[in-house]
């Protein structure tokens, strides 16, 4: 088991004038960093990747579909979606990451104000299948993310996730399990980790309402329990959102603080899924 840590909580743009705050991440005990990416070039994710393997942190990434859309019958939006893939995927290799998360199948925050049509998940199965491919070449595995009905309308729960990646059908293609999005989506939070199991490569840690993991009402014994009872022995990466990036907190709807401090969120975090996990 690997712990981790979002640093979304600070900056939409890592950089490497956040040492400080990686090195304070691995002095409280973290094996690695998820590192949003929005922005740069491979030139600079591969210099801060130096610098992570310098601290001693492993690392993933996590980004989001803005501006764009593969699921959209336009053929402009559906190509800078396929770029902005290629794109992240570049970076997320010049990183050394070999995990891209997020919701990387649609627009966030946009709705067509209906539930998904079959003519938009040919377009989805598509866009997966030609980023797989050039993601396997870059040994990069998307980890494909369900978010909550009110930040996009096309994957939803774990159920409609794992049909969805076995209709991709791509070995670079698979998902993960967020307790956030589940605590909001699934009639049973903790069972829907049985069903998201068999493509499960990456699981996000955060509190109902994305602030100190613990201190809400995520059922997080059980959590545990059915992680390690289904012999999940990846990621366990803190998720905690701030107001770092003002389009990405309008489109997941973070309108306040949800710790005093950014200190509390991965220390208390830290101490939560270490103890959590060896108590499952």
């Amino acid at each position: 088991m690997k712990l981790g840590f979002n640093l979304l909580l600070w900056t939409p743009h890592v950089t490497l004038a956040h040492e400080p705050i990686l090195r304070a991440l691995k002095k409280t005990g973290y094996d690695g960093v998820e590192i949003p990416m929005f922005e740069g070039d491979p030139a600079h994710y591969a210099r801060l990747g130096e610098l992570l393997d310098k601290i001693g942190l492993e690392r993933t990434v996590v980004s989001v579909i803005q501006g764009k859309n593969p699921l959209s019958p336009d053929k402009a939006s559906q190509k800078a979606a396929q770029d902005y893939a290629r794109w992240t995927i570049d970076c997320t290799a010049a990183l050394g990451a070999p995990i891209l998360g997020g919701p990387m199948h649609s627009e966030l925050g946009f709705f067509s104000g209906a539930p998904a049509t079959a003519a938009e998940r040919k377009r989805a199965l598509s866009f997966h299948k030609r980023a797989g491919d050039y993601a396997a070449r870059k040994n990069v595995t998307f980890a494909l993310e369900a978010l909550n009905r009110f930040e996009c309308y096309f994957l939803n729960t774990m159920e409609q996730l794992a049909d969805y990646v076995e209709e991709v059908n791509h070995p670079a293609i698979k998902a993960m399990y967020d307790t956030f999005h589940s605590n909001i989506e699934e009639k049973d939070p903790v069972g829907a980790i049985k069903t998201i199991r068999p493509h499960m490569v990456h699981v996000h840690i955060s509190e109902n309402d994305r602030g100190t993991p613990g201190k809400g009402h995520v059922p997080w014994a059980e959590t545990y329990r059915a992680l390690k009872k289904s012999k999940y022995d990846g990621w366990l990466t803190i998720e905690a959102f701030g107001r770092s990036m003002p389009a990405l907190a309008a489109a997941t709807r973070v309108w306040r603080d949800f710790a005093p401090t950014p200190e509390e969120v991965y220390k208390l975090g830290y101490r939560h899924m270490k103890q959590g996990w060896a108590r499952a």
